[in-house]
């Protein structure tokens, strides 16, 4: 039994949210949360949040042990782009790339033996 959770549309390019979310996947619950609340990235505390609604979402819907849950599967696919101008020298202009994440964590209850 899975649970998972998705934050969409958010903010931060890809590249970024994906260094952070490769320090937690294949760990427990509790180790996952003491290592994002630890690290000092934008990333971190938009993962958290993600974990805790994936940790919620097992709890009441699945109705599995918070303390036995793994992250089983996490991962960051691409979003939208927002494309801004930006104005240079001599009437150029340079196109600014605001990316955007869609940030997904899966948790799972560890296999017993």
């Amino acid at each position: 039994m899975e649970a998972k959770a998705v934050a969409k549309y958010v903010r931060i390019s890809p590249r970024k949210a994906r260094q952070v979310i490769d320090l937690i996947r294949g760990k427990s619950v509790r180790e996952a949360r003491a290592i994002l609340k630890f690290t000092p990235n934008k990333g971190a505390e938009i993962i958290e949040k993600v974990l805790k609604s994936a940790v919620s979402n097992a709890e009441h819907n699945y109705e599995m042990d918070v303390d036995s849950l793994v992250v089983s599967r996490c991962f960051v696919d691409e979003g939208p782009t927002l494309k801004r101008f930006k104005p240079r020298a001599m009437g150029r202009a340079d196109l600014i790339r605001k990316r955007t994440s869609h940030i997904t964590v899966i948790v799972s209850e560890k296999k017993e033996g």
